[in-house]
């Protein structure tokens, strides 16, 4: 008997016991009297289901062992969750207002969303692609994320300390991005590479000198460690062919030093359907082979320190002549409009994948640093940019199958390639490009992830896949229905899928998963700190020190807020008057957070203990307001109240 339950693995040892046992009931109070025997035979469960549930099941008070963090797409934000859980810790507000977190409703954080406004216009919202954890020595480290706006060419930086957004910075240059916010492997720079070519400085130009003006580019923003914030005036960037840059990754170990951007539309296709023109989609997908760009960043550095830049709006950038003829841009053909280029763990290669292609092409650093250092060229672009030999400069190419995207590794030598067109993740050997198993996913997977899948040493153990449909897969919602990431266990043999995931808010795109005992968040501020600045306001306000304090028509206001009141709960001020909230809360225990609004006011605030926030407004229409926590925070939460009063102006 020992040796049969060892033979039939956990789940089935475990249904086995059940069935060669007299009946055991479920706990009573969880309201079930059946055998686990019985639950499955109602419910339809097989075995594979419930080992399934067993190896993704987190009990209460234990922690998941990885995070995820995933882009929100189109909502601005992004998701945290738990693996192998798959459940949904926060969503973080970023780009766009995020009411929970109090974020862009009144309080400190409305100033980090006003540095992402551009020409003169408020950005209510954002198209979230892909977050990049920083990184020391090519491996996570836990501290801060990166994220970028591909609608509004913006990248944020989200502080890990306390899972809040600290900088919004707009690129002046371009219109978009999409090559998101990777990182060089000690964090010096946040890589960010434009989409769609448009003349730099975002000027005028008519299309039809779009070979000639239109331009792409290459953003390096200086990231400053010790204070937490990109340094834009130490930031510089190098102009681009008008070729369509799309992702990119850094160069580690063997290749540190360079970064690697892919392209389409190298034919440079404008449209132009109602004149008779092909769009786009088919006039960007004539050629059999686009180009990968090749850009010695460490060399480029150099050359912006010398001086060697021009500036456009304030921007040091090295121009696509410079770039050239100086040996920092190289391009090499690569398949068929790529859609992902990804660093092996060693540095010593780079696989990339197209989507009208059916192949991973592995490219070699080496060879290519000899064609570079022999200036062995096969050619220019039209740009004077050197082309270098394809056949030269790769090792090989794996058989994937149709639509082969984004790749990433485990810790066994393999790796793992999303297969858009056939809906399958493909798992394959660095070591001889032979494909060894696909598993199919539920539907059209795009982007993939795996257990610190992109650093220096891969973890192994999971991967999702990050699927763009999930018809039959949920229950129905309407027309709109959610995307599905899917946890597929890579371990044994013969990988499994465990769980799927529903994605109801934005279009997530890419993600990272970080080991869970790398974060080390804060669980309370201490007492006073501005979140923004990271140290204490000047304005906090500690119990005994509540006041209320005018000055002409500005009303300054210094409250605090613990359970389970606010100190003053009432406000009287004139109509018309500049009206200055300093609120600080005096709790200092885990998880008791306070909300605070004003009735009509769209003020929304988040008190987790420690924080203080600051909110200005004018109080221009009279009347009686009530204020109260929004948090529900102790047994008199809704005693949690008070009063701001506008009193009418006096007639004349």
């Amino acid at each position: 008997m020992k040796k049969g339950i060892v033979a039939l693995g956990a789940a089935s040892a475990l249904l086995l016991a059940f069935a060669c046992s007299k009946p055991t009931p479920l706990k009573p109070d969880l309201g079930a009297s059946k055998s686990v025997k019985e639950l499955m035979a109602a419910r339809g469960l097989s075995e594979a289901d419930v080992e399934a549930a067993l190896r993704t099941y987190v009990p209460t008070g234990k922690s998941d062992d990885y995070m995820i963090f995933a882009s929100g797409g189109q909502s601005g934000q992004v998701l945290a969750i738990g693996a192998p859980s798959m459940r949904l810790l926060k969503v973080i507000g970023v780009f766009t207002p995020e009411p929970w977190q109090g974020y862009g409703y009144g309080g400190d954080g409305n100033a980090v969303l006003a540095g992402g406004n551009q020409m003169g216009k408020t950005i209510s919202w954002a198209d979230v692609h892909h977050p990049n954890l920083s990184e020391t020595n090519g491996d996570y480290d836990g501290q801060y994320l990166f994220v970028n706006d591909k609608a509004n060419a913006r990248v944020a930086v989200v502080d890990l300390k306390d899972f809040a957004t600290k900088q919004i910075v707009p690129n002046k240059l371009v219109m978009s991005d999409h090559g998101g916010a990777f990182v060089t492997p000690n964090t010096d720079y946040v890589i960010e590479t434009s989409q769609y070519p448009a003349p730099l400085g975002r000027e005028y130009v008519p299309i039809t000198e779009y070979k000639d003006k239109y331009r792409g580019l290459a953003m390096f923003w200086k990231f400053d460690r010790a204070a937490g914030r990109i340094d834009v005036a130490k930031s510089w960037a190098i102009e681009l062919p008008p070729y369509t840059q799309d992702l990119a990754d850094a160069g580690k170990l063997d290749s540190d030093g360079f970064v690697f951007i892919n392209s389409f539309n190298t034919e440079m296709a404008i449209g132009g359907t109602l004149e008779g023109k092909p769009p786009i989609e088919s006039g960007a997908s004539q050629n059999d082979m686009d180009y990968l760009h090749v850009i010695d960043w460490k060399k480029a550095e150099k050359l912006v320190a010398d001086g060697k830049t021009t500036d456009i709006k304030g921007v040091k950038v090295i121009s696509l002549t410079m770039a050239a003829q100086e040996g920092i841009l190289h391009l090499i053909g690569e398949p068929k409009s790529p859609h992902g280029v990804d660093v092996t763990p060693d540095g010593k290669e780079m696989v990339v994948g197209g989507k009208l292609d059916t192949h991973a092409t592995v490219y070699n650093f080496a060879k290519i640093k000899k064609l570079i250092d022999d200036k062995k060229y096969e050619g220019k672009d039209a740009y004077g940019v050197p082309i270098l030999n394809f056949q030269e400069s790769i090792r090989g190419q794996a058989e994937i199958g149709m639509g082969p995207l984004h790749t990433v590794y485990d810790n066994k030598g393999n790796a793992y390639t999303s297969v858009f067109l056939e809906s399958v993740v493909a798992k394959w050997s660095l070591k001889d490009l032979k494909v060894i198993e696909k598993v199919p996913v539920h539907y059209n997977i795009g982007h993939i992830l795996a257990a610190e899948g992109d650093t220096v040493s891969p973890d192994g153990n999971y991967v999702v896949a990050m699927n763009k449909m999930s018809m039959d897969r949920f229950s129905k919602v309407g027309p709109l229905y959610p995307q599905n990431f899917q946890l597929i266990d890579t371990t044994g043999d013969k990988m499994r899928m465990l769980v799927d995931m529903p994605i109801g808010i934005g279009e997530p795109h890419y993600s990272q998963m970080i080991k869970m005992d790398k974060l080390k968040p804060i669980s309370v501020y201490p007492l006073g700190e501005n979140p923004i600045t990271g140290k204490k306001d000047p304005s906090a306000t500690l119990a005994g020190q509540e006041k209320i304090v005018r000055n002409g028509t500005t009303v300054d206001v210094y409250m605090t807020a613990i359970r389970s009141h606010f100190t003053p709960d009432r406000i009287e001020v004139e109509e018309g008057d500049t009206v200055k909230l300093h609120i600080t809360s005096l709790e200092q225990s885990e998880d008791q957070t306070h909300g605070f609004t004003i009735n009509m006011m769209n003020i929304d605030l988040s008190l987790e203990p420690g924080k203080h926030e600051n909110v200005t407004f004018v109080a221009d229409t009279p009347g009686v307001y009530p204020m109260y926590c929004t948090e529900f925070c102790s047994a008199l939460h809704l005693e949690m109240a008070g009063y701001f009063l506008v009193k009418p102006k006096a007639k004349k």
